[in-house]
């Protein structure tokens, strides 16, 4: 570890950020003497109640907070914030008017335009009409198939404005993987999009839409909104549809109207997106995922009004929901669709130069496939504008923190994020005050009481351990759909350590206060019974230049769990002993001798998730024989059957 860091903020810079002005208003307001975000995440998770309450202040929440602020706080599950609140998720993110930019819009390089403040208002005017006259209310599930459009954006806060629940997944998802999803929820409406763009090829959905309409009886209206100007085509062919122009006819924009409801009343249903089986249905609430969001924005990142916030995400993804919460903190949203490699694998930047982008999201695999393409932005770009970059999606290795500080700029807070679809938010992320070290998350989020225990349930210092969160944060979710006993919830995050969250992520803290996430607990390796995280693997092996990408797993062999590596190499280069020696050496002196492979086998393709995560445990299941049971989760399923019946793992 190196104690050199990688970046430190300039004392005006750290004492300008919003987390700075936030930590003197509680002090002057609870007569404390907090001198810095350590002393400030110390208060934060002791006054869990307290905390909360002025996070709804500072970031001027609109609605009726109530006399209580937080009841059974010692339970998890069963802690209730805010029991006595009435608010509206919509009604805190519609805070602007006027003609300035609230979104902008690029579709690889075939389509761009904007919306003003005003444009928002009146499409989500026009949509809230529509949807109340086509019956829909408090509670009712919206279910949206859809690109990263303005429209997209707009029609969540349509649904939501009514008091009814938002789910969305992306149109790239297959026909099970979306009925497996939808089904659950049983919506009273479905929108879904003609098709949508991919490297540059149109993507036509009429055959899958017309499936999916097909066993989605609930849906009593199929709304196709227009992207490849396809919608009346497609509406014509699918059953119940109606195109979004036909939808909005006849309702004129007025003033938007907000019903007010509980705290913890749904809003958004997400899914976990593994392969072990039908995807869960997350809900989560409209008050705690609203100040979760406004925390993580304007605290955590430094989000300001007038910033332009950018992710690249779809709406299957948990990032798009936490992107769209910009616009509560007055930021403009910059929305791609598409590859992030089209028309040249420099694309992004250009957009971060064209539209001054502030906040810059984006994945640990983009920045990787950054560097192994050899994109310089750093000395081709004019990125000034931008003052955060932040990743997630998986753990951001060390060589990519120096790629980013080498190549993409200099002065820059690079927070590496992680949490997760289950909180639709992070556990630990950014702090705007504190210095960037190679390879390492900077801080737990406020709020977050979050650790790092051994397999007895105890502390651990600068050793790996389960992450958990041992007090009540206010997006836990509500609850998990069709589980009326709370069982399955219960048993994803609490059966393993009574009354705390575990999360399933393998942790660790380093001697600067910051966290190091190893990959998922459930995909650690245990060679000889010692317990290896993925990720540290993956660091190694991805500075190979002939490596473009790798999966490690655990493989039951002669009574013990050996290591095997599958690469993914550049084209043209066949693994051969040398490379394969090379692989072994440089984990060996970069991890550790018992992080070596057994066995280093090449592969054509890694099999992923809609959100881009590799899938240990699916391959695990393969290599072992053993059923994939929700190959809808994944992007590519047919990598699976790369792995069926190697020779190699049989001796």
């Amino acid at each position: 570890m190196n104690d050199t860091p990688l970046w430190t903020p300039s004392p005006e810079r750290a004492n300008a950020s919003q987390v700075m002005d936030f930590m003197r208003q509680v002090n002057a307001r609870h007569g404390l003497a907090l001198r810095n975000y350590k002393d400030l995440h110390a208060w934060s998770v002791a006054h869990p109640d307290l905390f909360w309450d002025r996070i709804w202040d500072y970031c001027g929440v609109i609605g009726e907070k109530g006399g209580r602020l937080l009841v059974d706080g010692g339970r998890m599950p069963g802690a209730t914030f805010f029991p006595d609140a009435q608010i509206n998720f919509a009604e805190n993110l519609l805070r602007k008017t006027g003609p300035g930019d609230a979104m902008v819009f690029r579709g690889e390089d075939k389509v761009s335009y904007r919306w003003s403040w005003d444009d928002l208002h009146a499409f989500v005017s026009r949509a809230q009409q529509a949807l109340a006259a086509a019956g829909i209310g408090k509670g009712d599930r919206v279910a949206a198939m859809l690109p990263n459009l303005p429209e997209s954006v707009a029609l969540m806060l349509a649904v939501t404005s009514l008091g009814a629940i938002w789910s969305s997944c992306s149109p790239d998802f297959g026909e099970r993987g979306v009925l497996d999803r939808f089904g659950q929820i049983e919506p009273k409406i479905f929108i879904a999009v003609d098709g949508y763009w991919y490297n540059g090829k149109a993507i036509d959905l009429t055959e899958r839409l017309t499936a999916i309409a097909g066993q989605l009886p609930t849906a009593q209206k199929v709304v196709i909104v227009s992207y490849l100007k396809t919608a009346d085509a497609v509406a014509a062919k699918v059953p119940r549809a109606i195109t979004i122009d036909a939808f909005l006819k006849g309702f004129a924009a007025k003033p938007v109207t907000f019903t007010r409801l509980p705290f913890n009343h749904p809003v958004y249903i997400l899914y976990s997106s593994g392969t072990t089986g039908v995807p869960k249905c997350i809900v989560h609430g409209g008050g705690g995922t609203l100040l979760q969001h406004l925390k993580e924005h304007r605290l955590q990142s430094d989000v300001r009004d007038g910033d332009r916030v950018f992710y690249f995400t779809t709406l299957g993804w948990m990032m798009w929901n936490w992107l769209v919460s910009g616009i509560g903190a007055g930021a403009t949203l910059i929305l791609w669709d598409g590859s992030p490699f089209a028309p040249k694998p420099d694309v992004l930047f250009d957009y971060a130069q064209d539209e001054k982008i502030t906040l810059f999201g984006t994945s640990a695999k983009y920045i990787d496939a950054l560097k192994k393409a050899d994109v310089h932005p750093a000395k081709t770009h004019d990125l000034s504008s931008v003052r955060v970059m932040t990743s997630t999606g998986s753990p951001l290795a060390a060589e990519s923190f120096d790629y980013v500080y080498d190549d993409i700029k200099r002065d820059l807070h690079l927070a590496s994020i992680s949490g997760g679809t289950d909180i639709v938010s992070c556990f630990v992320l950014g702090d705007p005050t504190a210095r960037v070290y190679r390879g390492e998350i900077q801080a737990a989020g406020l709020g977050m009481a979050v650790d790092v225990w051994s397999d007895d349930g105890k502390h651990v210092e600068q050793e790996k351990g389960e992450l958990v969160c041992t007090r009540p944060f206010t997006s836990m979710p509500v609850m998990f759909w069709n589980d009326p006993d709370g069982k399955k919830y219960h048993a994803a995050y609490f059966d393993r350590f009574p009354n705390v969250w575990c999360h399933g992520d393998f942790a660790e803290w380093t001697k600067h206060g910051g966290l190091i996430i190893h990959g998922r607990s459930d995909a650690t390796l245990n060679p000889g019974g010692v317990r290896i995280g993925t990720a540290e693997i993956y660091a190694q092996v991805e500075q190979i230049p002939e490596v473009l990408e790798a999966i490690a797993i655990g493989q039951d062999f002669d009574n013990d769990v050996r290591v095997v590596l599958f690469v993914r190499c550049r084209e043209g280069i066949t693994l051969d002993d040398a490379l394969r020696d090379t692989i072994k050496k440089k984990i060996r002196t970069g991890a550790s001798p018992r992080h070596v492979p057994a066995k280093v086998i090449q592969i054509a393709d890694i099999p992923r998730t809609k959100s881009g995560k590799i899938t240990e445990l699916a391959v695990r299941d393969v290599v072992h024989g053993r059923p994939v049971k929700n190959t809808e989760a994944l992007a590519n399923p047919e990598a699976l059957k790369l792995y069926e019946g190697l020779a190699e793992l049989r001796s």
